[in-house]
């Protein structure tokens, strides 16, 4: 059935789409080694060309912001996150690879990583431009990340808007980062006896999926808490009759 001729690749969907071309990219049907590589490389392209489109939202939002176009940054980062949620949700169907049948694909792996992604690898090196950018767009306000937070300015409510998707951007990601642990956790195993084809111990997998792409946003919460007191807070269970200390 899988070799039913469907399609000339002569109409306009398949052209715009290159659909002839894209389904050349898998191994044919006769040389799977087993059934479920065929789905093991689907996502793992699949996630890719996400990477590759996570990537150019990146690239644009970074134009966005030095302009001081906070409307339009908002509104790319929205679609930033979806994009984050589509990696991890579409990583999760690897999930119903069971471990024997990963070890017979492995075999024919080489000595490959997720390291070595070029997608990971790009939207790395795009999300530090983005940093950069968002520390200029703050000096040009005259303010801080902190302040921003601590110190309530209507001039920054923007700022601080910008700040908050910026988060949801990095815990979708990071959120994408730690299932593919849990994938690789369900697969081969996490432990320090236990190598990934490139032989590094998949425990480093532990501190690579908590590092996150926009570090001052998540050390600003660190830094407020350090310098948290109780102030004039009511104490559970009292009459509040005054306004409490904010």
């Amino acid at each position: 059935m899988l070799k039913t001729f469907v399609g000339e690749g002569k109409l306009d969907y398949e052209l715009y789409l290159k659909t002839s071309e894209l389904f050349t990219l898998q191994s044919p049907a006769d040389e799977l080694v087993c059934s479920d590589e065929l789905m093991f490389q689907i996502v793992h392209q699949v996630q890719e060309m996400w990477l590759k489109l996570l990537t150019h939202e990146l690239t644009e939002l970074v134009g966005e912001l030095e302009g001081d176009d906070l409307w339009s940054a908002t509104a790319r980062l929205e679609r930033i996150i979806r994009i984050s949620r589509c990696l991890a949700g579409e990583m999760r169907v690897l999930e119903t690879l069971t471990p024997d049948t990963y070890q017979t694909i492995r075999r024919h792996l080489g000595k490959g990583s997720g390291q070595e992604s070029p997608g990971f690898n790009r939207v790395q090196l795009a999300a530090g431009f983005v940093s950069e950018a968002l520390d200029r767009l703050v000096d040009r306000r005259g303010t801080s990340v902190y302040d921003v937070y601590a110190v309530p300015d209507p001039e920054h409510l923007d700022l601080k808007r910008t700040f908050e998707c910026l988060m949801d951007v990095d815990e979708a990601y990071q959120t994408w980062l730690f299932t593919h642990f849990m994938l690789v956790r369900r697969t081969i195993g996490v432990g320090r006896g236990t190598a990934a084809l490139d032989g590094v111990p998949t425990t480093v997998l532990t501190g690579r999926m908590t590092q996150p792409l926009f570090r001052p946003l998540w050390k600003v919460r660190e830094r407020m808490t350090a310098g948290w007191d109780r102030g004039d807070g009511y104490a559970p269970g009292t009459e509040r009759t005054a306004q409490a200390e904010k």
